[in-house]
């Protein structure tokens, strides 16, 4: 089996160890995410539909950090939302903030139904930044 070149943000090692997955995984010179929340320290949701998606985000970012890298890494984004036709216009007035400038990645939305006590995830691919670890 090959070893999984995984990456972790700072803080969060225990919450993704009790889960039992990788927060994000370096391969053939991208850097797959697994899916972010709007979950505070201890897992729980952040309150509020805008505040748990820049939440979200913030995580997101530091597992982009965490592999040396940004959001403008980013290649390809999937977004999952809880009723996506009463929140997405809530959820997109926050996007603007993280997104960056043109040209955006790809996107696909996807509505759904449970989120496991959230209302929004995001999960991504990301080009690997080049570093001695992964030689990309």
């Amino acid at each position: 089996m090959t070893q999984r070149d995984v990456v972790f943000p700072a803080g969060r090692q225990a919450l993704y160890e009790r889960n039992r997955y990788s927060p994000a995984v370096r391969s053939n010179g991208f850097l797959f995410v697994s899916g972010q929340v709007g979950s505070r320290e201890d897992g729980s949701p952040q309150p509020g539909l805008q505040n748990q998606v820049r939440r979200a985000f913030d995580n997101l970012n530091a597992i982009l950090e965490a592999a040396g890298g940004s959001f403008e890494d980013v290649v390809d984004v999937t977004v999952f939302m809880v009723d996506p036709q009463s929140t997405f216009e809530t959820i997109w007035q926050v996007v603007p903030e993280y997104w960056g400038e043109a040209p955006y990645p790809t996107i696909t939305a996807v509505g759904v139904t449970w989120l496991y006590g959230f209302d929004f995830e995001i999960k991504v691919i990301a080009k690997a930044p080049k570093s001695a670890n992964n030689g990309a």
